[in-house]
């Protein structure tokens, strides 16, 4: 089993490389497991497979893996006052956390950031839950949850006597009015003429309502406190979607209150959570305050949470460090030493559930040739390029999906091994002797799997200059990095990444490898992928699910269209007197257990 620090393979595999043009991938990826046949593809060149390196070792413990969940039952900003100093208390009821920048908005649903999603963790509750510091699905705003027998319809029981922080109830119909706004483009609460989007729904299932690819066909109320989501198909994941931190329930009456203003700066944000929406002052910060009234006993711990918008990096450790914050993310691995080496502070460390890779447009006419994708990997040293830019907190493989979803993964190769001598010949035999020019692309801006971006894209372009390519370095900013890629003819080449939404190995194939997500790869598509991801949508059952994405992981490897580079594991930090912080592979976790000593 993988786990976070990389296990050696102890079976090394033996490689034939057949000058011609079309390889039976039998011939270097040694036998398939008898429930992962793989289909013979046109040109297929011979990449060596090495044992998953082992990084520097990490000051971290190893998280243990935990099961993927499977259906069970069961207007213009007005000048703001200075942040808020937290209160002299001997109690320390007021936590400070240090947030990379200010949410889009706190409009359940209608987000697609980070910073949004730490808030809204705090004000509401989902109706399937994930386990603080896992992937494990329990019960939240539901108590139980059932599937027909073909997983089309989904049966929830809901959690009785809970209340919104408005006093108003939290029952069937409040779900409804929730979904509906979400799904419905003509619900007159969705407030869509106002700019209101929702397209995180569109993304997970499918479309809206009125689209033939939308997965919710229909939302019948049972009784006050049971309801259902009828499904055009099978849908396995379906709680494990609906668990996703977008999907908080808010309260219909502050809604059609606040109308389009709802979740603004200005206006309301009205939950079932932990902590009750206070303030927000643009630019700096947004005050939280403790539900009297919570559903969960003896919780939350801390009476008040600020959440202090401070987007830069070096800041936010120093304000760590004067006791100005107690607690933030997103650090970057060299800033490790700084945690070690001071009394009051103690590093904690995410689960890696992430993934950071290099994207090769087949647009592009070498790009397109298999044999030269095989190249490119087999060109980079990525365990050199992983341990000296994640400093011990990255792991190399070839592995698409992170470590607590290796239960889905192939277990016939670790990583692609560096060899630049085979990537020559592969190139030679691409018709490619003398390489040949390509653009990389970079983003500006940190992000969790890649904490320098321009020196990885450095590294990768050093290393495929040795075997004849290249490389010139482009970059944009983030906004349109994001939206330019996908536009004909594309990027040639960009390092990109994904921290996962739910904890199922669907969010990673689907939302890289669906029907809707090669754009950026010259609208490179595989059939098979295609089916494979469809019935592993649809199929129940752990182990025969594992079957079908270990088929979808072995093909990847082959095609190379989207190398995996780093599984990194994001370093946080906190003064020594915080307790209760249980962080999320999800990349956002309730601070409902958090307390100050």
């Amino acid at each position: 089993m993988r786990r976070w620090r990389p296990i050696l393979l102890l079976v090394a595999f033996v490689l034939t490389i057949v000058l011609c043009n079309c390889v039976s991938p039998s011939n270097w990826i040694g036998k398939n497991t008898p429930e992962s046949p793989t289909p013979t593809v046109s040109e297929s060149p011979t990449p060596s497979i090495s044992p998953s390196p082992t990084p520097n070792p990490t000051p971290s413990p190893t998280p243990s893996p935990t099961p993927s969940p499977t259906p069970t039952p069961s207007p213009t900003p007005t000048p703001t006052p200075s942040p808020t100093k937290p209160p002299k208390d001997s109690k320390g009821r007021t936590i400070v956390y240090g947030a990379v920048g200010q949410p889009e908005n706190l409009e359940p649903g209608n987000i697609s950031d980070r910073e949004s999603l730490v808030v809204q963790k705090q004000i509401y509750n989902r109706l399937v839950e994930y386990k603080l510091g896992t992937i494990e699905l329990e019960p939240g705003l539901a108590t139980d949850w059932q599937a027909s027998r073909n997983s089309r319809v989904w049966t929830f029981k809901l959690r009785q006597g809970v209340k919104f922080h408005d006093g108003t109830d939290f029952d069937a119909q409040a779900v409804k009015f929730n979904v509906e706004r979400w799904w419905d483009p003509e619900n007159k609460y969705g407030y869509r003429d106002k700019d209101r989007k929702y397209q995180i729904w569109a993304d997970l299932f499918g479309g809206f309502k009125g689209n033939s690819k939308s997965l919710l066909q229909q939302i019948v109320i049972k009784d006050k406190y049971t309801i259902q989501f009828v499904l055009k198909q099978p849908l396995s994941i379906f709680p494990a979607m609906i668990g996703s931190g977008y999907f908080g329930i808010a309260s219909p009456t502050a809604i059609k209150k606040a109308g389009s203003k709802y979740g603004r700066e200005s206006s309301l944000a009205v939950g079932t959570g932990p902590f009750k929406f206070k303030e927000w002052r643009n630019g700096k910060e947004i005050i939280l305050e403790k539900s009297p009234n919570y559903w969960k006993p003896n919780l939350p711990k801390a009476e008040k949470v600020i959440v202090r918008f401070i987007p830069d990096i070096g800041k936010r450790l120093t304000m760590l460090k004067s006791g100005e914050i107690d607690f933030t993310s997103d650090l970057v691995p060299k800033q490790l030493e700084n945690l070690v080496g001071e009394a009051n502070l103690k590093s904690i460390f995410r689960p890696s559930f992430n993934v950071g890779y290099l994207s090769l447009n087949t647009n592009y006419k070498p790009l397109a040739k298999q044999k030269v994708r095989i190249a490119i990997a087999l060109g980079i040293n990525q365990q050199k390029i992983v341990e000296k830019n994640w400093q011990g907190l990255g792991e190399s493989d070839a592995h698409f999906t992170p470590p607590l979803l290796d239960w889905s993964e192939s277990s016939n190769f670790g990583s692609y091994k560096y060899d630049p001598q085979l990537a020559k010949q592969l190139l030679r035999e691409a018709g490619y002797p003398k390489g040949f020019d390509l653009e990389l692309w970079y983003m500006k801006i940190f992000r969790p799997y890649y904490p320098d971006p321009k020196a990885i894209a450095q590294a990768i372009a050093d290393d495929l200059g040795k075997i004849g390519i290249k490389v010139s370095l482009k970059t944009k900013p983030w906004k349109d990095y994001l939206k330019d890629r996908q536009k004909s003819p594309g990027f040639q080449g960009f390092i990109l990444g994904w921290t996962g939404e739910y904890g199922d190995p669907d969010n990673f194939y689907y939302s890289h490898f669906g029907p809707n997500a090669t754009a950026d790869l010259g609208r490179w598509k595989n059939n098979q992928i295609l089916r494979l991801l469809e019935t592993g949508r649809k199929t129940q059952g752990k182990d025969a699910r594992a079957r079908i994405y270990r088929q979808v992981d072995q093909i990847l490897f082959e095609q190379a269209v989207r190398i995996p580079i780093v599984h990194s594991q994001p370093l946080l930090g906190k003064r020594a007197n915080i307790q209760g912080w249980k962080p999320s592979p999800l990349g956002s976790e309730s601070f409902e257990t958090v307390d100050k000593t």
